[in-house]
């Protein structure tokens, strides 16, 4: 547009200085879409699928449509994730106007579970010698181990149905949830398969049967698309392909990519820190221990400041985390019963918040995937310190219970004092350091020592010490 509008004006010399400044004006603010930028960025996917890591490569697929990157390339090693992670890549990965070029490597990785309907959504499917994709069943997600007594019947019935993949089969589902389960999954993956024109059959396969596959294996069988020893091998091979993205046909120039590392910023690692169950926990705890304190001693502002940021954070992170509202309310309870020995000591409640806290933590996130479950230790831990806090503070309200009153009217109560001055049944004592006026049933006299028997507003009923031998 930029060549255009200047060879137009070119042939116009004629025009006034006026008109040339707004041609320049024009031009500095005209879209510059139709150039690229022609590099390839490069996303690493390493470990468990998960908030963070859906979250870092979402962003990174939209750093490649502004600057109209030529390729995306997300160097994958994941054992599997969530199930919402997962499917936020795929809806970035089925939505990017930018190619995506998944490439499981280095040798050794895998691309199991959740990383095999990523590779399966993705433009350009690829994998490094020596790595291996499948195992997709839903309930397998995270390498949770089947039961034996299954494992073992299905190792015996059923053997690899070709001589490309290591079938892992599962037994049938144990309850229609489950059912669902792999039938919602067995779909979607058929879906990609049908939408990336790779092999139906064996993605259903991997969903129902937790199949595997070698690279070499999966390249036969219509799986991935290349296999590629270096991300250099994969741009060699991806050169001239041409693949539908952004609802456009785009034959991929990949011969001379500058090849672009994009890395994780800090929210990503914030995120990997937060989002761990066991730190969102102890966030909340925090939190929730901080406002608490905030209320018992108003004014302070530190733990009120302290345990509203670390509130807001924990809930943050619990908000995109899988978690059940149930174990979240019991969480809260717990606390709830151990703050509330602070106003009526009386240990049940200190005990009661304990077991509904660690209850709580126990079912707190709805996954089967071990990195996202609460560890025992530390939900154990802080059920304990909030326990023997709670009980600190009961052991303290029982020994200030016994003790003698010291300050109001009842600390008057029996206190010693000496007569100042008397007449007839009234006059004036030194009692705690003050001067009073007292009444008495009997006759005193200056200097006689007496001792407090009560006390009507401020006047002082004495007797006399019988206590003192003068």
């Amino acid at each position: 547009m930029r060549k255009i509008i200047g060879e137009w004006f070119g042939v116009r010399r004629a025009l006034s200085p006026a008109a040339a400044a707004l041609l320049g004006i024009l031009l500095s603010v005209l879209p510059n879409n139709a150039q690229t930028t022609h590099v390839a960025l490069l996303l690493q996917l390493q470990g468990i699928v998960g908030p963070a890591s859906s979250d870092y490569i979402t962003r990174g697929l939209r750093t490649a449509a502004e600057r109209n990157a030529s390729l995306v390339i997300v160097q994958m090693d994941t054992p599997g994730g969530l199930d919402t992670s997962m499917r936020d890549i795929i809806q970035g990965i089925l939505g990017s106007p930018v190619p995506v070029a998944i490439y499981v490597s280095p040798s050794g990785a895998r691309a199991a579970s959740a990383g095999t309907y990523i590779l399966y959504a993705s433009h350009i499917a690829a994998m490094a010698p020596g790595t291996n994709l499948g195992a997709a069943t839903p309930i397998q997600i995270g390498d949770l181990p089947f039961p034996k007594d299954d494992q073992e019947k299905n190792d015996k019935d059923q053997a690899p149905k070709d001589g490309h993949g290591d079938a892992s089969p599962m037994s049938a589902p144990a309850n229609p949830m489950e059912a669902k389960a792999v039938n919602d999954a067995a779909a979607y993956i058929r879906s990609l398969a049908e939408l990336r024109g790779r092999n139906v059959d064996w993605a259903e396969q991997a969903v129902r049967q937790a199949a595997s596959l070698s690279a070499s294996a999966a390249l036969k069988e219509n799986v991935i698309d290349i296999v590629a020893s270096s991300v250099d091998d994969l741009l060699l091979q991806a050169n001239g392909r041409t693949v539908s993205a952004g609802g456009n046909q785009i034959k991929l120039d990949t011969g001379a990519l500058k090849l672009e590392r994009l890395e994780p910023d800090w929210r990503t690692e914030l995120l990997m820190v937060i989002t761990n169950p066991n730190v969102a926990l102890m966030l909340l705890t925090i939190g929730i221990y901080g406002l608490i304190f905030e209320f018992l001693t108003p004014g302070s502002f530190f733990p009120g400041t302290i345990g509203a940021i670390c509130l807001l954070i924990g809930l943050y992170a619990l908000a995109i985390l899988p978690v059940n509202l149930a174990g979240l309310g019991l969480i809260i309870l717990g606390l709830a019963l151990m703050a509330a020995e602070a106003f009526t000591p009386s240990g049940v409640l200190a005990v009661g918040g304990a077991i509904a806290f660690i209850a709580g933590a126990t079912i707190l996130i709805d996954t089967d995937i071990p990195t996202f479950q609460t560890s025992w230790p530390i939900a154990g831990g802080i059920a304990l310190a909030s326990l023997a806090l709670s009980l600190i503070i009961v052991r303290l309200a029982l020994s200030s219970h016994k003790r003698p009153v010291v300050t109001g009217s009842e600390a008057m109560t029996r206190a010693e004092g000496e007569v100042l001055d008397w007449r007839g049944l009234k006059g004036h004592v030194l009692a705690s350091g003050e001067r009073w006026t007292a009444t008495s049933e009997t006759p005193l006299k200056k200097g006689q020592h007496v001792r407090v028997a009560g006390i009507e507003g401020i006047i002082l009923k004495v007797e006399p010490d019988q206590t003192d031998g003068s």
